[in-house]
């Protein structure tokens, strides 16, 4: 595989977009709204790396229903978020699920970028009847709501973490696909592509060596953006009683779970609201940080 990879993609020409990839990121400290993102990902990453060190009780343990937050265990400890409705502690439930969260998400929108890149650029760059049918399959899909779709999906081939990134591809894939045949349509009358020609490459070798690195801007602003999106689909999904099964802690599922009490004991929802706007906040602060430097290139 790696012979195949290094045949279409020499390993001068890999190494060059990696670090043109690491200087886009390198400059994210140039912009404040990026920063802010920056330390709110680390924070979550880290929280999700040391969820079985810091978590004061264990997820799925039932210990003392409806404990307010900073209430004392009977047994030692303290609830700081207060529990749940069968006594599950909230803080120790949030550490673990952003672990879901964090390997899903990033997941779920890697493939749907594989899946909607290797369409786009197809569909861009050969155009005729390739560009003709993969825009009308793209056409078709994205005519039907997204929430929507996820529900048909998910409801016919069952709720699991496989199952939740089967949807996300399908659903995003073509949205994805319409933004990269833009850029290609636009990236493949250049002269650097008319050279490449020239030189004999192949036509993928040119889409992904010569095409792709200069559309990178765009996409890592919309990889940001989307991550934000996807995380709101798991939320969503969990909210509605198809995301991942319990008792594995879901941010959704917990809002789920502790809907029906909200108005009595709020601690059981506001927390996991929090922590998935927080971490929506920050890939959306770090698309603005992105987006700012893309800019003023």
């Amino acid at each position: 595989m790696t012979d195949i990879i290094q045949t279409i993609i020499p390993a001068p020409r890999m190494a060059t977009a990696f670090k043109r990839a690491l200087r886009s990121f390198a400059l994210i400290r140039e912009s404040g709204a990026g920063m802010m993102g920056v330390a709110l990902i680390i924070f979550w990453v880290t929280i999700a790396l040391l969820a079985p060190l810091i978590s004061p009780f264990e997820p799925n343990a039932t210990l003392q229903p409806f404990a307010k937050p900073g209430a004392a265990f009977a047994k030692g400890g303290t609830f700081w978020l207060g529990t749940d409705h069968i006594g599950r502690d909230i803080l120790s439930r949030i550490f673990w699920g952003s672990r879901t969260v964090l390997f899903y998400a990033p997941v779920a929108t890697f493939s749907s970028y594989v899946v909607g890149i290797i369409m786009g650029l197809a569909a861009g760059y050969f155009r005729g009847w390739i560009d003709e049918v993969l825009s009308f399959i793209a056409n078709v899909i994205l005519s039907f709501p997204v929430l929507v779709l996820y529900i048909l999906i998910i409801a016919t081939i069952g709720s699991s973490g496989i199952n939740i990134i089967l949807a996300v591809t399908f659903a995003s894939a073509p949205g994805i696909m319409r933004i990269v045949r833009g850029l290609t349509l636009d990236l493949r009358n250049r002269d650097y592509v008319a050279a490449a020609q020239t030189r004999g490459e192949s036509s993928w070798q040119i889409m992904l060596v010569e095409i792709l690195p200069n559309a990178r801007g765009p996409l890592i602003v919309d990889a940001c953006l989307r991550l934000g999106y996807v995380i709101i689909t798991i939320g969503v999904l969990g909210f509605l009683g198809l995301g991942l099964p319990p008792p594995d802690p879901d941010w959704g599922g917990m809002i789920n779970e502790t809907r029906a009490m909200a108005l009595v004991f709020p601690h059981m929802t506001i927390f996991p609201c929090i922590a998935i706007s927080s971490l929506i906040l920050a890939f959306n602060l770090l698309a603005d940080g992105l987006r700012e430097i893309s800019l003023g290139d």
